[in-house]
């Protein structure tokens, strides 16, 4: 056999292969995709608060040290209130830079520090801002446990996945078929606010009164979970 006869077969025998690539790639007719999701109102049951305080003067390290006395004494009020799981005390950022005027001289120095309390013990957190008077409320912010939103998710994730079946039984028998076969299908779900959230104050210089309490309410969270994906008809 020649090398052209040769070279011609070879062409012949790749362009087999790749149609017959194609042909096992390409999606069957029968091919439906779907989408489905649910979603579950649960109560928030977290409270997160963060506590901050400013400093400035011309000496850094008198700003410094006014700092830490400022987050020396938050922490050892929150610290009477820590409980585990319920209570959780921990220090935020601190930082200390310099201030500069018009000219681009250094006119002094500013700093900030912050303490974070957070918990599902949400009346014990409320009360204990009452308490925290070198420090002002800077954040505050409601959430979903771990256990509440594995919890949500698990209702959520059924309840989807039973609309897609019912969705996709539901389809096929208007195409026409008498059934279907799964053929890939992704779940993705996430929690999110029912209502907008309140932008928050940043911390003020004064601190709030002695005994007066953060007013809380924390309301619900839509945990949804959506399912996408195709279905061959039978």
């Amino acid at each position: 056999m020649s090398n052209l006869a040769t070279r011609h077969l070879l062409a012949l025998a790749l362009l087999g292969l790749a149609a017959g690539s194609r042909a096992e790639t390409a999606p069957p007719s029968n091919l439906l995709n779907l989408a489905a999701s649910a979603s579950v109102d649960v109560a928030k049951d977290t409270l997160s608060v963060v506590f901050a305080a400013t400093r400035e003067g011309a000496d850094a390290g008198l700003v410094q040290t006014q700092l830490k006395q400022a987050l020396d004494a938050a922490l050892a009020e929150a610290r009477k209130a820590a409980k585990p799981g319920q209570v959780e005390v921990q220090t935020g950022n601190f930082s200390l830079y310099p201030r500069y005027g018009q000219k681009g001289t250094p006119s002094g120095w500013q700093g900030s520090a912050e303490m974070v309390v957070e918990g599902r013990d949400i009346q014990g957190i409320a009360q204990l801002t009452g308490r925290i008077g070198s420090m002002s409320i800077a954040r505050v912010t409601y959430g979903l446990s771990r256990e509440t939103r594995e919890k949500a998710e698990a209702d959520a994730t059924a309840q989807a996945i039973g609309r897609f079946r019912a969705r996709a039984d539901s389809m096929t028998r208007l195409f026409g078929y008498s059934g279907y076969t799964l053929r890939e299908v992704q779940v993705s779900g996430g929690d999110a606010p029912r209502f907008p959230p309140v932008p928050m104050a940043r911390a003020m210089a004064a601190a709030a009164p002695a005994e007066e309490a953060l007013p809380v309410e924390a309301g619900k969270a839509a945990v949804t979970v959506n399912v996408s994906g195709s279905v061959v008809m039978k």
